[in-house]
């Protein structure tokens, strides 16, 4: 069995990664570090594991076979300067702090970008991931087919919308229930963290992308999932944008192509991508909806450790929404 450890275990994405790993047949959870919860149960934080009787701990396993840094962006860093791990011990790091090419070599450990649809013999080899945001793996899935192709030669332009969970568990202005029931606002025009990884995986593939994806991010009023738009200029017909992206996705576990028009409770508690593509005069539109706690974020991470340790990649992971 693997040995799992899980670090800042109190969010909304350790919580997800807890409730993946119990149900994993393949691993154990060796510990839940918290220091801000030293002590308690995993139920008094995560009121649906009652039943468990892990408790949180302040101190880790440097021996653990895999550890999941579920920390704040810029804390990985931090943390892994003050602690050490084995050099068997697997990483795989959910914040943003490896995701960029002059970021990804840190206190000689390399990390890959896990992004399994773009790099999954890589990350089959690795001994340490960057686990990709959550806009950014809706966006990138949209948008890789058509950069691997060389075929994204005009702007982008993005709509995305993410649930409140996006947000983490810390309280701000837009996160109170009274703002942000039956509401709707954007942020971060233009500017989100997530478009410096999307353009280093497109650039990837077509090295001569020098047009601007316009990305503009929206919250909504629910509590999970990401609903983006993608358009951009397209000669080729439907048919032709519907067979490139089947070609590109035919060995992708959990990224799906669908003729009829898509929704969020089709991917919701899943760890599924869900694509639409619309042909509109000379445009392409394509629709991704993912899980932002899942695909974005901890189911994504497990389908990497999966891959890491040559498991089958569906292990512990759902691929039938709760509809209802």
């Amino acid at each position: 069995m693997i040995k799992a450890g899980i670090i800042g275990g109190a969010g909304f994405t350790a919580g997800e990664l807890i409730r993946l790993l119990i149900n994993h047949p393949e691993v154990n959870i060796d510990f839940v570090y918290s220091t801000s919860n030293e002590g308690n149960t995993i139920g008094k934080v995560h009121q649906d594991l009652i039943s468990e009787d892990l408790e949180f701990s302040n101190k880790i396993n440097p021996k653990v076979d895999v550890v999941f840094l579920c920390l704040g962006h810029g804390n990985s860093k931090a943390f892994l300067s003050e602690n050490e791990f084995s050099t068997k011990t697997k990483i795989i790091d959910l914040s943003n702090d490896f995701r960029l090419e002059k970021n990804k070599v840190f206190n000689g450990k390399t990390f890959v970008y896990g992004l399994p649809e773009l790099n999954k013999s890589d990350i089959r080899q690795a001994n340490y991931i960057a686990n990709p945001g959550c806009f950014a793996t809706a966006i990138q899935l949209a948008l890789l087919p058509l950069a691997n192709a060389k075929l994204l030669l005009e702007d982008i332009h993005v709509n995305a919308v993410t649930g409140a969970t996006g947000a983490g568990t810390s309280l701000s202005a837009t996160t109170h229930f009274t703002w942000r029931d039956n509401n709707f606002s954007y942020y971060k025009p233009f500017t989100h963290q997530h478009l410096g990884e999307i353009n280093q995986s497109v650039k990837l593939l077509q090295d001569n992308f020098n047009a601007q994806i316009n990305f503009m991010p929206n919250r909504g009023d629910f509590s999970r999932g990401i609903f983006a738009t993608h358009y951009t200029k397209y000669d080729g017909s439907l048919e032709d944008a519907r067979q490139l992206f089947s070609n590109y996705y035919k060995d992708a576990k959990f990224t799906l192509i669908s003729k009829e028009d898509i929704h969020l409770k089709q991917v919701v508690n899943t760890n599924n991508c869900i694509l639409h593509l619309h042909k509109h005069e000379d445009k392409l539109l394509v629709t991704s909806i993912i899980d932002n706690l899942l695909k974005g974020a901890s189911g994504q991470a497990i389908q990497n450790m999966n891959l890491m340790f040559g498991i089958k990649e569906t292990t512990g992971l759902k691929l039938k929404a709760s509809y209802f």
